[in-house]
């Protein structure tokens, strides 16, 4: 029997896609907590979570799961509840890979390989015991006021993902008190129904670039970026970054220098690589490009674009 893989992290801090938050958010509204509550303090909007477009940090998610415990009834506290929201769709293309995999080992080492492009806060651990398949989720780093909720959720979504694999097929025993799941491991070589092994090698191929581009970009100047990306239009601001992680702004300077690099060096990354998303598009002006840019006129831009480039964007867009 093959066997299944050790998870290829055991680091909960990593940069997760903006629709993980969409599922708490949605969770939430069900729960009677409103979206202004349940986003209060992440600097996102419910209209941002819901484009679903994007990355979030770690912290940021935590941020929702805290307002949802503190302002919650007990069903927008459950952990539970909130686990079974999640569907193979919820995670992009890493669901598609799982849902075309041969079989179901397939589709659980491929979860373990590429576990932080997922939404997971525990680390999941799977191992056979006798004729079961026995799922736990180690959470020994993670903060202690979410620590059980958040493992609750972890396995009622893994649940969810597998039964959903099978179609609802699949046996499953989801034990909270003791933070089990299993199955029968006779279900382990069993083909998935809806198994195309050519979907699953082009869903990988993206997955494996996608996640070698986190990987490479992982640590504070990762986490800048992504809020930079979320305050573009608004506060790309060195003070309002440093506010949104907590920080000082003498202090994040001195350690995105330790990792060397500087504030203005990710914040001209981010725009490059947005200014060519929109510029793409053909529909958007060169000042309405700019003010999404966070410049004030189209003539910072402008001459930004020359200074990366060597070119105007009315010059870069007729060659």
């Amino acid at each position: 029997m093959t066997q299944l893989l050790e998870p290829v992290t055991r680091d909960w801090d990593f940069p997760r896609p903006v629709a993980g938050i969409g599922v708490l958010l949605a969770h939430a509204e069900a729960a009677g907590v409103p979206a202004a509550t349940a986003l209060g303090g992440t600097g996102l909007t419910a209209a941002a979570v819901r484009d679903g477009r994007g990355e979030v940090t770690a912290a940021q998610e935590l941020r929702v799961v805290r307002n949802l415990l503190r302002h919650g009834n007990a069903t927008a506290r459950s952990g539970a509840v909130l686990g079974r929201r999640y569907r193979l769709e919820s995670f992009g293309i890493a669901g598609y890979a799982l849902v075309s995999s041969r079989t179901l080992i397939d589709a659980m080492n491929f979860a373990l390989r590429f576990l932080d492009l997922t939404f997971t806060f525990s680390i999941p651990h799977a191992v056979v015991e006798g004729e079961e398949v026995v799922i736990e989720a180690y959470a020994d780093t993670l903060p202690a006021d979410v620590r059980a909720f958040l493992v609750l959720r972890d396995l009622a979504a893994v649940e969810a993902v597998l039964r959903e694999l099978f179609l609802g097929a699949l046996p499953t025993t989801f034990d909270a008190a003791a933070g089990r799941l299993t199955f029968p491991a006779s279900y382990l070589q069993a083909e998935l129904p809806r198994a195309n092994p050519a979907a699953r090698a082009l869903a990988e191929a993206v997955c494996a670039d996608l996640a070698t581009r986190r990987r490479d970009g992982s640590g504070l100047a990762q986490q800048v970026r992504i809020l930079l990306a979320q305050r573009l239009a608004f506060d790309p601001s060195l003070g309002g970054v440093a506010s949104a992680l907590a920080v000082a702004e003498r202090t994040l300077r001195r350690r995105l220098a330790a990792d060397g690099t500087t504030f203005q060096r990710l914040l001209d990354e981010v725009r490059i690589s947005v200014a060519g998303q929109l510029l793409a598009t053909g529909s958007l002006s060169v000042t309405q490009v700019a003010h999404r840019l966070g410049y004030a006129e189209a003539a910072s831009f402008i001459h930004a674009h020359r200074r990366w480039h060597g070119v105007t964007p009315t010059q870069a867009s007729r060659a």
